[in-house]
């Protein structure tokens, strides 16, 4: 009867302790609980700030749209660089939401680790209990039990008690594994987003960079023209006349390099990704109506992509940064303005053109998708855009042309043979629209 007895004691405590941990538990769950529906609130809040920011964006790019389809006037273009500017503190006031919005995820995502740490540790001091109170019972023999009791009702419900304790274990080990699962899920998460909030910070600083460039552009227009209309025309003119000049003079050049294409060290169809989030084409590759009014040949050495500036830029697929630069340093309006050249470790190199920032260096390894660069109106360009060269790997160099349409000066700037430039759309994904004619 004393060993019974001691066994329903140490099965009285397996119970009181059980109790210990639940109490233990329930004031914290509640705790969790408020803190989450807080952070969920404050999500909640900033999504709704993203998306009227996203709508007054949009609201800034039709009216730059718009613009774009006046007579290019000085009026118009101060016009458009205050509107770009409106809009990229709107861009600026964007990503700030989002890295508030990234920064309470975070919150909730150590909150979360924190509750399955701690579930981890309540399962498993409950587990070390359990196993703790069956050791004990075993330790007791099971023949003095059953000899010393005269009731064996009473035995046979301890023996299902202890079937119930293993029983538990077993559920606890369960609820353990797969709190831990998760918790590495949260953790993977949690990196995740300290990634986007770092790319969102990056992000920020150079959107800031893009508003003094903005500033300074303006100035420097209007000191150019001094304000006057007439001026601003000359100057277009002006630029008009050197950029043909230089085209032909690019054009010349190239078609004397001499290169045999080898289609076998070209890859297939579609293997690029687009360079930017959101796609509307606006002049293709090679001969095009658009192409005789805006070319001296008539020809279109890229594809064109509406970009306003400060839009990310994107590396098509993984490579090196084989350049860099700025031509309007070098010939203000004539060509690439600020570009970025990439070679592909699939055969083939892109030049993008007309950016308002690099953030790439030469010898940079870049993976699918690193933004490299973010789109502008540098280099001769009727307007913010993406273009987009390509060609055989091999093939394109940064190199540096003496020009004749701008004397004294040596233009650097990717060069290849003529029979080297690629249609990029052969090599992009299905074409999604496009405005071009």
């Amino acid at each position: 009867m004393r060993h019974y007895l001691d066994y329903k004691k140490r099965f009285k405590s397996y119970f009181i302790g059980i109790l210990a941990i639940t109490l233990f538990i329930i004031p914290f769950v509640f705790s969790y609980a408020q803190t989450v529906s807080d952070l969920n609130t404050r999500i909640a809040e900033k999504n709704q700030d993203i998306m009227q920011l996203e709508r007054e964006i949009a609201a800034y790019q039709t009216q730059l749209d718009d613009l774009g389809k006046q007579k290019n006037s000085l009026s118009s273009s101060i016009a458009a660089l205050d509107l770009t500017r409106k809009k990229l503190i709107a861009d600026i006031s964007l990503t700030q939401k989002k890295i508030d919005k990234t920064n309470l995820k975070i919150q909730n995502l150590s909150s979360q680790i924190n509750t399955k740490e701690k579930s981890i540790s309540v399962n498993s001091d409950a587990i070390k209990s359990e196993i703790r109170q069956v050791n004990e019972m075993e330790l007791s023999s099971m023949m003095e039990i059953i000899l010393s009791e005269k009731d064996f009702s009473f035995v046979w419900n301890d023996i299902e008690n202890m079937a119930t304790i293993n029983s538990r274990i077993r559920e606890h080990i369960i609820a353990l594994r797969e709190v831990k699962g998760e918790l590495e899920d949260t953790r993977t998460e949690t990196l995740d987003a300290k990634k986007e909030l770092s790319d969102f910070k990056s992000e920020l600083a150079d959107q800031k960079k893009i508003v003094d460039q903005n500033t300074a552009e303006k100035k420097k227009l209007l000191a150019q023209t001094k304000n006057n209309e007439v001026n601003y025309q000359k100057l277009l003119k002006d630029r008009l006349t050197q950029k043909d000049a230089f085209e032909k003079e690019l054009r010349d050049y190239e078609s004397q390099l001499k290169y045999i294409l080898d289609p076998s060290t070209l890859p297939s169809g579609g293997v690029l990704s687009w360079p930017l989030n959101s796609i509307l084409i606006t002049q293709v590759f090679g001969k095009t109506e658009a192409g005789k009014r805006l070319y001296a040949n008539g020809t279109h050495n890229g594809v064109d992509f509406r970009a306003s500036v400060g839009t990310p830029v994107k590396a098509m697929a993984d490579g090196v940064v084989a350049g860099r630069g700025d031509t309007d340093t070098q010939c203000a309006g004539v060509s690439f303005g600020r570009f970025v050249l990439i070679k592909y470790n699939n055969g083939l190199a892109s030049t993008y053109g007309h950016l308002s920032l690099i953030k790439a260096n030469t010898g940079d390894k870049v993976a699918r998708g690193d933004v490299v660069g973010y789109s502008g109106n540098t280099g001769y360009s009727t307007g913010p855009h993406l273009h987009v060269s390509l060609y055989a790997k091999n093939a394109v160099e940064v190199k540096t042309l003496p020009s004749k349409s701008c004397p004294g000066r040596i233009l650097t700037q990717p060069i290849a043979p003529i029979n080297a430039y690629l249609d990029p759309l052969f090599y992009l994904p299905p074409t999604v629209s496009s405005m071009f004619k």
